[in-house]
């Protein structure tokens, strides 16, 4: 089979750094060269190229069939990134439909030359996520990593994405896909405006503090409802009822009371709980084994959960890539290593 080859974007990166501040690049490709190894830059790790993924004989179009996913893109966890996206490729019937949407702090051309050579195939669009908007909403949390501005795009995900992109699926970038995620696309959000696996015999009321709970008109928040813990690392969001409801205004004024109380210890997940927690449409835990990293503190080993697994979540502190490379891995941590595109420098590099 022959494939077109577009001309490479690279040699423009000069007018993209400029453009990419108040556009997304779309960017397609085709050509095949298998185990390509590129000269590593000081910031971002260098990876083998993945093989390309064709879609199956019952597959329609990209153009008709769809299927959204977004993601943040950052230098600090790109191996994460590069094995979450293999893994959904390699276990999707339709992989040329899948549209990526990545999220970025900055523009950094490293990176998205970094996606490109791993994934040459690869549907995707990078969107510069303008920290400003977090400016100063921010609470110290109880692991810095989560008071990344980044950590907080999923917040403004219908502001940034395509207004013709109504559903999206949004991952965090320490999961690896163990199932075709057109299961996780087709879900039905019976009018709701997330979808997520609820756990309901969590204990909710830790995810706030005492001062939430001791203040009689916070604490009337979820009446009427009944509140489970979900995790945000994994949604199915519904982007027109997102922009509708307001719902980005709802969680930026819990980060306002934050600032001002101290209702929460947890980055930008709480917000998500207020707002939301007890009103969304709950999918099977099938699709967020989550908890793999352990908890927030430590990153202790954590074992996996009883009953069928689609999706593995290393949410916590550890993060598999660097329990692996310090060679002091969990036993979950082998369920990730497959889908790891990284190659050290000490390999040997071909031009």
């Amino acid at each position: 089979m022959a494939f077109g080859k577009q001309p490479s974007l690279l040699p423009f990166f000069g007018i993209l750094s400029f453009l990419l501040l108040f556009h997304p690049i779309a960017t397609t490709t085709t050509g095949i060269r298998l185990n390509v190894v590129r000269k590593p830059t000081p910031e971002v790790p260098i990876f083998r190229e993945a093989p390309a993924f064709r879609n199956g004989e019952s597959c329609g179009s990209i153009e008709t069939d769809p299927i959204h996913v977004s993601m943040t893109l950052d230098a600090n966890y790109l191996r994460g990134t590069m094995a979450a996206i293999l893994s959904i490729l390699q276990h999707s019937t339709c992989p040329e439909n899948i549209s990526f949407h990545f999220l970025c702090a900055r523009f950094e051309p490293e990176l998205f030359s970094s996606l490109r050579s791993t994934f040459p195939y690869l549907n995707f669009k990078v969107y510069r996520f303008d920290s400003n908007r977090v400016r100063g909403k921010i609470s110290k949390s109880i692991r810095q990593a989560l008071d990344q501005p980044l950590n907080y795009a999923r917040i403004y995900l219908s502001d940034i994405i395509p207004v013709d992109v109504n559903r999206i699926i949004y991952l965090d970038s320490d999961i690896v896909m163990v199932d075709d995620i057109a299961k996780l696309w087709k879900v039905d959000l019976e009018g709701k405006v997330v979808a997520a696996p609820e756990y309901c015999h969590a204990n909710f009321t830790k995810y706030f503090t005492d001062t939430f709970w001791s203040d009689s008109d916070l604490a009337e928040t979820f009446k009427g409802r009944k509140p489970c813990y979900f995790n945000t690392g994994v949604m199915v969001v519904d982007v027109e009822k997102w922009r509708e409801g307001g719902y980005t205004q709802k969680v930026e004024d819990w980060m306002g009371v934050q600032k001002q109380k101290r209702i929460y210890h947890l980055g930008s997940l709480p917000p998500f709980l207020l707002v939301l927690a007890g009103n969304i449409k709950a999918v099977d835990h099938r699709w967020n084994q989550h908890g793999l990293g352990g908890d927030n503190l430590e990153g202790k080993c954590r074992s996996l959960h009883p009953g069928p697994i689609s999706l593995l979540h290393w949410s916590g502190k550890g993060k598999p890539w660097l329990r692996l490379d310090s060679r002091k891995p969990c036993n979950v941590d082998h369920l990730w290593a497959p889908y790891d595109l990284y190659r050290s420098s000490s390999l040997s590099l071909e031009e």
